[in-house]
């Protein structure tokens, strides 16, 4: 088999795999739909509006990190996961049904974005490390990679799907399907057999275990840079789904149908760079320091395309260098920890990226109504270079002060 599909060979990830990817699909094509719904329907073109609609689906994250680490490591994650799976789709459809209904409000949308936001707290962390129960250690970065190609797959097709059914149907019936689709990831996880997962590894409960995650990221330095960088990157730099709404919307003039094509032309990078990273056995740190500068250069070019072409030929290296960084990322943070604190590190993860979405989308917004919509990706662009850089710096600081052969045992900092 592949070295890109060898976690493939084992049956329950298989499982995991097929049932995702047609949930992805359906995820995306809400994406999309609730931004052209704020935007264009409940909204007079307000990019502050979706950035408020954003913030509020993330920072959930943040505030509940230390509860929801916790439940993925001390709990059945298939369990968590058909819970969450479930309610994800219940609130799709809600919101489905009031906008068919024609009853669907912007305080409708911010009360089931925040309502999805506490579910996908919990969700995340339990989804995420999952996967070290569905192949062995060896196979984790492969299986971090497919995962990560998986969502970008659904990201491939969902949006250019959803601007044909917004054409065609309106917003309405995108969030119907995006329910149905969860029925797949379910029933995924209710054909698995739970003697074959491997068993989960839990530590003993004590008061200080929910900071468990900080002090170990005090213990790793590399880890914490790490960690730095996917904060500031998924604060100003990580939200496209927002800035090319405004790109297309605002600077170019497009409907739903062009929006959408960009999602799955992005999609496209996006997933060349979670295949990529799917072959990398041993990601380290630098690699997420170099690849968010190079996604910081790629997005400062996309910012300055001149016409709609233009704009949507520059997001496929932008999507394939976000991916990569993404990607090492993840699997640095997963592979660096201890099994029984993956769960934790992952709710600080999620904690810190989303919870940066939550804060940055709403100046974004902002900043495209206010001053355009390429200053929005131009703000992220400068914002990824200069902590990239500053990665590097501490990295190289760090690697010269444990000298030869002084690096802590199971240290990620070698180039």
């Amino acid at each position: 088999m592949s070295p890109t599909f060898q976690s493939l060979r084992f049956a329950g990830f298989r499982l995991w795999s097929a049932g995702a990817i047609v949930s992805n699909i359906g995820t995306w094509m809400q994406r999309i739909a609730q931004d052209w719904l704020v935007l264009t329907e409940l909204t007079d073109d307000s990019g502050v509006a979706v950035g408020v609609v954003t913030a509020l689906q993330f920072a959930p994250s943040v505030l509940l990190a230390p509860v929801t680490g916790g439940i993925a490591d001390r709990f059945d994650r298939r369990r968590v996961l058909l819970v969450t799976q479930t309610l994800s789709g219940a609130l799709s459809g809600v919101l489905g049904l009031l906008v068919v209904t024609d009853l669907a409000r912007l305080w409708h949308v911010y009360v089931l974005a925040c309502a999805l936001g506490v579910v996908s707290a919990f969700d995340a962390p339990a989804r995420q490390t999952f996967v070290t129960q569905l192949v062995p250690h060896e196979y984790l970065s492969n299986a971090v990679g497919l995962n990560s190609a998986s969502f970008h797959s659904g990201r491939l097709i969902g949006p250019g799907l959803a601007g044909v059914l917004i054409h065609w149907l309106g917003t309405g019936p995108v969030f119907l399907l995006n329910a149905l689709s969860f029925v797949a990831v379910v029933g995924s996880l209710l054909r698995m057999n739970p003697s074959d997962l491997l068993p989960l590894q839990r530590e003993e409960r004590e008061r200080r275990q929910r900071f468990a995650a900080l002090r170990h990221l005090r213990s790793r330095p590399d880890i914490a840079v790490t960690m730095l960088i996917v904060g500031v990157a998924g604060t100003f730099s990580l939200n496209f789904q927002l800035t090319t709404a405004l790109m297309a919307r605002l600077e170019f003039g497009r409907q739903a149908g062009e929006y959408g094509l960009l999602g799955s032309i992005m999609a496209v990078g996006s997933l060349t760079g979670a295949l990529l990273g799917a072959r990398r056995r041993d990601p380290r740190p630098v690699l997420v320091a170099r690849t968010v500068v190079l996604f910081g250069c790629l997005a400062g070019l996309a910012a300055m395309a001149p016409t709609y072409t233009v704009f949507a030929l520059c997001l496929i290296p932008v999507g394939a260098a976000a991916l990569t960084f993404m990607t090492a990322s993840n699997a640095v943070l997963q592979i660096g920890t201890a099994p029984g604190l993956r769960g934790r590190m992952m709710a600080l993860y999620s904690a810190v990226f989303f919870g940066g979405s939550a804060l940055g989308s709403p100046l974004l917004g902002w900043i495209g109504q206010e001053h355009g919509a390429r200053w929005s990706i131009g703000t992220g662009a400068v914002a990824a270079i200069a902590v990239g850089g500053v990665g590097l710096f501490l990295l190289r600081r760090q690697e010269g002060c444990e000298g030869p052969g002084q690096r802590p045992e199971g240290s990620l900092t070698a180039v």
